[in-house]
């Protein structure tokens, strides 16, 4: 386990362990994600990896108006 202090301007340097272990690199968006008295830090994965992430997803788009119809 790892562990990091906020400075007085709150911010918090990722260990370098941990940086490493992620592939983290500088200017990659990260999400803080608040679940009760914890803090989730989700990696927010580029577009290019984005291609092919809802496979076999349905797709068909019903509006309402196509269902009135029916």
């Amino acid at each position: 386990m790892y562990s990091a202090t906020i400075s007085s301007k709150y911010q918090v340097v990722i260990p370098r362990a941990v940086r490493e272990q992620l592939g983290l690199k500088p200017g990659q968006k990260v999400v803080f994600v608040p679940l009760g008295q914890t803090l989730r830090l989700i990696i927010v994965p580029p577009i290019e990896q984005a291609q092919g992430m809802f496979a076999g997803i349905d797709a068909d788009v019903h509006r309402e108006e196509q269902d009135e119809e029916r």
